[in-house]
């Protein structure tokens, strides 16, 4: 089958704006990546508050799934905010993320640390996660997954050393009036980033085309972004392998590129009663992926500038 030209790539994401996820099966018989994106389900067996549907949420990760599930995808990653708070409610939504046929995969977000103080240290174990930050390759990509909450207020224990150094920190940002000086954001460790600078370096070397993945976003500037998040571009903008970086956090979505690196923040879920928000990306060329957007997320195209 012939490779999907621009063309046909924009009138299939046209058409994707019904819910339709079908742009990458044309280019999966070909044997390109194709993954599956969703942030901010944040369940809670809570009644709804604002645009916040919490209980909704069930409902909608069951219907992304199913749509995943249709889908010959390698695997699905969640940004973040699997629910809005409570142990318990990991009970109630982990099970409809485990029916996924393709490997599911999470970033950490802030909410997933609303629990009880003496619960935090375990959530990701919850979660079926091995380490709060890791990375990984498919098929010659490789992909970095980041932990925003390791310097910050809600994951983070009252004495530890992290705490102190996330009022510290958020202090001097207020000081200075941040926009994004806020307690329900955080930051990347100096030892998290020295990691991740090793990982780009290393896909550099291999010439692998990569993708960041974290519950904060970094770009455009926004009260959302990671305390650190200058830093964080920097660095990203020193590898030549960084295709995208691709968040949640901010449930309103958005987009910016700099310096040739794409920068996506997925819709989140729980947002308004009747609509969904997730997507699927398929690779459009060595490096680059396109994605198809279901409900609120809109179909973009990520190439490396």
């Amino acid at each position: 089958m012939p490779s999907l030209s621009r063309r046909a790539f924009l009138e299939t994401t046209v058409l994707a704006g019904a819910g339709t996820l079908f742009c990458g099966r044309l280019l999966a018989a070909e044997g390109g990546l194709r993954f599956g994106l969703a942030a901010d389900a944040q369940y809670a067996d809570a009644p709804a508050r604002g645009a916040r549907h919490y209980r909704e949420s069930l409902g909608k990760l069951r219907a992304a799934v199913e749509a995943f599930n249709q889908e010959e995808l390698d695997f699905v990653i969640h940004l973040g905010d699997l629910i809005d708070g409570g142990l318990k409610s990991f009970a109630d939504i982990l099970p409809i993320y485990r029916k996924l046929k393709a490997p599911g995969y999470f970033a950490l977000g802030n909410h997933d640390f609303a629990v009880a103080e003496s619960e935090k240290a375990t959530v990701h174990k919850t979660m079926g996660m091995e380490a709060r930050y890791y990375d990984f390759t498919v098929k010659g990509w490789r992909f970095a997954v980041l932990d925003g909450n390791e310097i910050g207020y809600i994951a983070t224990a009252k004495d530890s050393p992290e705490r102190a150094q996330a009022e510290k920190m958020l202090a001097a940002m207020k000081a200075k009036k941040l926009r994004n000086a806020m307690s329900w954001n955080g930051a990347l460790s100096a030892t998290q980033l020295a990691w991740l600078d090793k990982v780009l370096a290393d896909a550099d070397a291999k010439g692998q085309p990569a993708i960041v993945f974290c519950h904060f976003p970094v770009f455009p500037a926004n009260a959302h972004n990671l305390w650190n998040d200058v830093e964080v571009i920097a660095m990203l903008e020193r590898h030549r392998s960084v295709v995208a970086y691709i968040n949640g956090h901010n449930h309103a979505g958005n987009y910016g590129a700099k310096a040739g690196i794409h920068y996506l923040t997925v819709n989140g879920m729980v947002d308004t009663a009747d609509t969904n928000a997730y997507g699927v990306a398929t690779q459009l060329a060595a490096a680059g992926v396109g994605v198809v957007g279901s409900g609120r997320l809109k179909p973009r195209k990520l190439v490396r500038g």
